[in-house]
Protein backbone atom coordinates (compact mmCIF):
# COMPACT_ATOMS: atom_id res chain seq x y z
CA UNK A 1 0.00 0.00 0.00
CA UNK A 2 1.46 3.13 -0.82
CA UNK A 3 2.22 5.69 1.67
CA UNK A 4 -0.58 8.94 1.62
CA UNK A 5 1.76 12.44 1.43
CA UNK A 6 1.86 14.63 3.92
CA UNK A 7 3.22 17.75 5.18
CA UNK A 8 5.72 17.98 7.89
CA UNK A 9 4.85 19.99 10.84
CA UNK A 10 8.17 21.45 10.82
CA UNK A 11 7.18 23.13 6.73
CA UNK A 12 3.70 23.81 8.58
CA UNK A 13 5.80 25.74 11.78
CA UNK A 14 7.70 27.69 9.03
CA UNK A 15 5.65 28.54 7.80
CA UNK A 16 3.53 30.65 10.10
CA UNK A 17 6.37 31.80 11.61
CA UNK A 18 7.02 33.51 8.15
CA UNK A 19 3.48 34.73 8.09
CA UNK A 20 3.85 36.30 11.43
CA UNK A 21 7.17 37.73 10.79
CA UNK A 22 5.68 39.38 7.77
CA UNK A 23 2.20 40.23 9.23
CA UNK A 24 0.67 43.91 9.79
CA UNK A 25 0.02 43.02 13.55
CA UNK A 26 3.94 42.50 14.01
CA UNK A 27 4.72 45.98 11.77
CA UNK A 28 2.22 48.07 13.86
CA UNK A 29 3.79 47.11 17.47
CA UNK A 30 7.21 47.79 15.95
CA UNK A 31 5.99 51.12 14.72
CA UNK A 32 4.47 52.15 17.92
CA UNK A 33 7.21 51.68 19.86
CA UNK A 34 9.57 53.60 17.36
CA UNK A 35 11.62 50.31 16.90
CA UNK A 36 13.08 50.16 20.52
CA UNK A 37 13.18 47.87 23.23
CA UNK A 38 10.22 48.81 26.09
CA UNK A 39 12.69 46.91 28.32
CA UNK A 40 15.97 48.70 27.77
CA UNK A 41 15.48 51.47 25.35
CA UNK A 42 17.73 50.25 23.04
CA UNK A 43 16.52 51.37 19.29
CA UNK A 44 16.37 48.68 17.11
CA UNK A 45 19.74 48.21 13.99
CA UNK A 46 20.93 46.66 11.13
CA UNK A 47 24.39 49.41 11.01
CA UNK A 48 27.10 46.39 10.76
CA UNK A 49 29.02 46.14 13.92
CA UNK A 50 25.90 47.53 15.75
CA UNK A 51 23.23 45.52 14.85
CA UNK A 52 20.34 45.57 17.80
CA UNK A 53 17.81 43.22 16.56
CA UNK A 54 14.31 44.07 17.62
CA UNK A 55 11.86 40.99 17.95
CA UNK A 56 7.89 41.07 19.44
CA UNK A 57 7.09 38.58 22.00
CA UNK A 58 3.62 37.23 22.78
CA UNK A 59 2.66 38.22 26.15
CA UNK A 60 0.40 35.62 26.35
CA UNK A 61 2.26 33.28 24.91
CA UNK A 62 2.39 30.80 21.72
CA UNK A 63 1.03 27.30 21.64
CA UNK A 64 3.16 25.76 18.56
CA UNK A 65 1.64 22.31 18.97
CA UNK A 66 -1.70 23.72 19.09
CA UNK A 67 -1.68 25.56 16.29
CA UNK A 68 -0.10 22.94 14.30
CA UNK A 69 -2.61 20.87 15.49
CA UNK A 70 -5.33 22.83 14.27
CA UNK A 71 -3.74 23.26 10.98
CA UNK A 72 -3.75 20.01 10.30
CA UNK A 73 -7.27 19.07 11.76
CA UNK A 74 -9.09 22.07 9.70
CA UNK A 75 -6.73 22.53 6.78
CA UNK A 76 -4.59 19.92 5.66
CA UNK A 77 -6.99 17.01 5.87
CA UNK A 78 -6.61 13.43 5.17
CA UNK A 79 -7.15 13.10 1.06
CA UNK A 80 -10.29 11.28 1.61
CA UNK A 81 -12.08 14.20 3.09
CA UNK A 82 -10.95 16.17 0.09
CA UNK A 83 -12.93 17.07 -2.99
CA UNK A 84 -11.66 18.16 -6.36
CA UNK A 85 -14.12 20.75 -7.83
CA UNK A 86 -13.74 23.64 -10.76
CA UNK A 87 -14.01 27.15 -9.26
CA UNK A 88 -17.90 27.53 -9.88
CA UNK A 89 -19.21 24.23 -8.17
CA UNK A 90 -16.69 25.03 -5.01
CA UNK A 91 -18.28 28.46 -5.23
CA UNK A 92 -22.19 27.33 -5.03
CA UNK A 93 -21.19 24.19 -2.58
CA UNK A 94 -19.38 27.34 -0.32
CA UNK A 95 -22.32 29.05 -0.39
CA UNK A 96 -24.96 25.79 0.18
CA UNK A 97 -23.24 25.27 3.15
CA UNK A 98 -23.06 28.94 4.71
CA UNK A 99 -27.40 28.82 4.98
Amino acid sequence: MRKKPTTPRSRVKAALRRLWLTSRERAAVIKAESNTCEECNRKGSVAKGREVPIEVHHLSGIDWDFLIDEVFRVLLVHPDKLKVLCKECHKKITEAERI
